[in-house]
């Protein structure tokens, strides 16, 4: 098994943390304040870069901005992590001239396109979060909101109940992701080693068939068959189109993961449009495929 990433020092009321725009323009301000008001009113002190309302097309600014903004946050001693304030895409685009030096661990939060920054970080040994974004928080129920405090504080949290759908269980470093952005990592030089993972997914707006094509590619790549088990959050919007015979979402994920015979749990509290509860990257988890629970390993 692949030995877990390192895991930053927790975090406590005081510390600094910086907020910057990686992927998509910022399009909710107050979504945005919200989340923020958040963080500050647990104690700690958030500093958003000035620049973070830029625009270049359909991105939070230029490539360099955003690489900027990044380095800024990375490279500050006195920062102890990076807050991400929404996804759409961008971060990937950021990966082909980055390097994470110093390689200190921090804290890295958000994700959907931020997958791209987190497991970019995985490869360096640093654990990050899947979790909410910055724009998101405020939706968050109040149990969410606390798991991730507790994380990023160095507390034990609760496992994630879902669905039991193939049994067995499976122990191995956990690598959440947003299946679309999680797709176009393999192959890359930031593509995880699978070997003995499990690998954790969510997606967004993607039809059944444009599902079955990525898991599709999985399969055709080799990466599937390299992992222990599969935890399964929420695919929303993903209905087909009306009038268009289909396969539902959870018919594509059951052909094309069932048949792996590994642990695969489904309808796990975490992903798009719902409660998007916090898991760590690169951390080890146990997934039970008997009762439908994905537990986080204290150390």
């Amino acid at each position: 098994m692949i030995e877990p990433c390192q895991t930053p020092l927790p975090l406590k009321s005081g510390d600094l943390l910086r907020v910057i725009a990686p992927s998509g323009k910022l399009r909710d301000r107050s979504a945005l304040d919200r989340g923020i008001k958040i963080w500050r009113d647990r104690g700690y002190r958030i500093e958003v870069t000035d620049d973070i309302y830029q625009s270049w097309g359909y991105l939070a600014g230029t490539d360099a901005l955003r690489r900027k903004q990044l380095a800024a946050a990375w490279q500050d001693p006195e920062c102890r992590g990076i807050l991400y304030a929404r996804g759409g895409y961008g971060g990937m685009r950021l990966l082909e001239k980055w390097h994470w030096h110093p390689a200190v661990p921090k804290w890295s939060i958000g994700f959907s396109d931020i997958t791209a920054l987190l497991w970019s970080l995985a490869q360096q040994g640093i654990a990050g979060i899947h979790g909410p974004l910055l724009t998101t928080l405020a939706d968050e129920p109040d149990w969410s909101i606390d798991r991730l405090f507790q994380l990023v504080s160095g507390q034990p949290v609760p496992p994630l109940v879902g669905d039991a759908w193939v049994g067995k269980i499976a122990r191995g470093r956990l690598l959440p992701c947003n299946l679309t952005v999680a797709t176009h990592l393999l192959g890359t030089p930031f593509q995880p080693d699978f070997a003995g993972a499990i690998l954790a997914i969510e997606d967004v707006t993607e039809a059944p068939y444009r599902i079955d094509r990525l898991l599709t590619h999985w399969r055709l790549t080799g990466a599937l068959s390299q992992v222990a088990g599969v935890a399964i959050g929420r695919f929303s919007q993903c209905d087909a189109p009306e009038g268009i015979s289909s396969f539902t979402v959870e018919e594509v994920l059951r052909d094309r993961l069932t048949d792996l015979h590994i642990p695969i749990v489904a309808n796990l509290p975490f992903g798009h449009d719902g409660c998007n509860a916090a898991l760590p990257v690169g951390v080890e988890a146990i997934l039970d495929g008997n009762t439908g629970e994905l537990k986080i390993v204290t150390q």
